[in-house]
């Protein structure tokens, strides 16, 4: 048995039936007990991001939000929406917005109750997150569950989401552009090749992820602060002119979506049926990739928004409920049709290799340049500009969260949070040279992880959720 086999089998036991379910029906609880706050506060949340706060905190509220993005809005929204159509077909896209819908009410709760539960000491410094929601909001006889999400948040972050998964794909998307052929070879390691273009581009990242990351969360969220908005306007703009280029086959495209998710797929010459492989398939894919995304559910944009200047947990929580909104959405959608329209005709004539053999960033740059055309050149560059400083600041973002669960563990110790800042910093330069399906199977594997003690949390915390939102929004009935 190799390696791969090893993680995919870890995979599907971590992301079955049970765990999905889980996750689904936590959205779907906090979406009635906070009586579909997704739907009706949706302005509201949106007009609360740029509100002045005071309170205790270390960050405003927007600086927060752009702290959880940059964590977020990362390789999952290139490369993750790529892996999950290989992966799971068309119809992955279906699930990935089910999860964000629901998550959105998630992400809510969450973030809100991290507030809550938080704790400030008397110098400004602010620890939150699902483990105080846990110890404080469940008890003190549950903190051994709160013991086990920032174990795995800890491992999460430098061995799976946070560092080698993007790394890789800010690697991948550098060499696909300057080096596609892999003509310029450094070395080889286990039989595979790496090029210059990989090397250098590891190297670079690894260096200023050191200069940054040793500054703590006030520079993190400074970088965050100007890098996310910029990189996110870029992107979207991108995927708005694929979009409005190619308006005539979007209502195709969502059709080959909708038919996929439920069992539909083009093999052999055409034939059709409702297979419950595919089906379960599309739904795993989706919303394992959804949840690397996003994160709702995940339990880690808690942790950025309890350092929020606010004496007011449901604000907070709106704001942070947009992040989803934002990132799976409108990101990972603008993606996910760009890569159907352009690959729409091989897919519905049942063309097993529809995407050409290719994997993550090089799926999408693949799928964008054919979309808008040209020589491909230039769309390419572009993309791996946005990759680039998406996963940097996921990296970034990252590596707070993991810190807070590590600080969460050895009680205010600073000193194991220091040493691991510099693992943290290896993990980054070693990223490079692991396969793609190998770290997003991995990362995969810890998210799964993270997210069971949290969402155990959330349904037990669901009257809380439902108490706080009411008492606010009558004691706030306008913004």
């Amino acid at each position: 048995m190799t390696f791969s086999s090893v993680l995919d089998s870890i995979d599907g036991i971590v992301w079955g039936i049970p765990t999905i379910v889980l996750i689904l029906a936590t959205g779907l609880i906090l979406t009635i007990r906070a009586r579909g706050i997704q739907f009706t506060k949706f302005g509201r949340a949106f007009r609360s991001i740029f509100k002045e706060n005071e309170g205790k905190g270390e960050l405003s509220g927007f600086a927060a939000l752009c702290t959880a993005l940059s964590a977020t809005i990362g390789t999952g929204n290139i490369v993750g929406v790529a892996t999950a159509l290989v992966a799971g077909g068309p119809g992955a896209l279906f699930w990935m917005w089910i999860a964000a819908i629901l998550g959105t009410a998630t992400k809510y709760a969450e973030c809100m109750l991290a507030i809550k539960y938080r704790e400030v000491s008397p110098d400004g410094h602010v620890l939150g997150g699902p483990f105080y929601t846990i110890e404080k909001g469940m008890g003190p006889k549950w903190k051994w569950l709160a013991v086990l999400f920032a174990v795995f948040g800890a491992l999460a972050g430098i061995m799976g989401i946070g560092t080698m998964t993007q790394i890789n794909g800010i690697t991948s998307a550098v060499n696909n552009a300057f080096d596609p052929n892999s003509a310029h070879i450094a070395f080889t390691l286990f039989g595979n090749d790496y090029t210059w273009a990989t090397v250098i581009a590891g190297a670079v990242v690894t260096i200023c992820t050191a200069l940054v990351v040793i500054g703590g969360i006030k520079r993190i969220s400074k970088v965050a602060e100007k890098v996310v908005p910029a990189m996110a306007i870029i992107y979207v703009f991108l995927g708005l002119s694929i979009l409005i280029m190619n308006a005539m086959k979007i209502p195709g495209a969502f059709v080959l979506i909708f038919k996929s998710a439920f069992g539909w797929k083009a093999v052999g010459a055409g034939a059709m049926g409702f297979v419950f492989k595919q089906i379960t398939d599309s739904m795993q894919k989706g919303i394992a990739r959804g949840i690397f995304s996003n994160e709702a559910g995940l339990g880690s944009a808690p942790i950025a928004a309890s350092a929020v200047q606010t004496n007011e947990p449901v604000e907070q929580g709106l704001v942070n409920m947009t992040g989803t909104i934002i990132d799976t959405l409108i990101i990972c959608t603008m993606t996910g049709l760009a890569i159907v329209i352009a690959f729409y005709g091989d897919i519905i004539g049942g063309v097993t290799e529809w995407n050409a053999g290719a994997q993550g960033a090089v799926l999408t740059a693949t799928a964008f340049a054919k979309v808008l055309g040209g020589d491909g050149h230039s769309v390419q560059f572009l993309l791996m500009l946005c990759l680039a400083f998406f996963a940097f600041t996921t990296i970034l973002g990252w590596d707070y969260y993991s810190e807070k669960c590590l600080e969460y563990l050895t009680k205010g110790n600073m000193g194991p949070v220091k040493a691991y800042r510099w693992l943290y910093i290896l993990a980054v330069a070693i990223g490079p040279y692991f396969t793609v399906n190998a770290v997003f199977t991995i990362a995969d594997i810890f998210n799964g992880l993270m997210a069971i003690p949290n969402c155990v949390a959330l349904i037990a915390l669901s009257g809380v959720v439902a108490k706080e939102t009411k008492a606010y929004f009558d004691k706030y009935p306008t913004l």
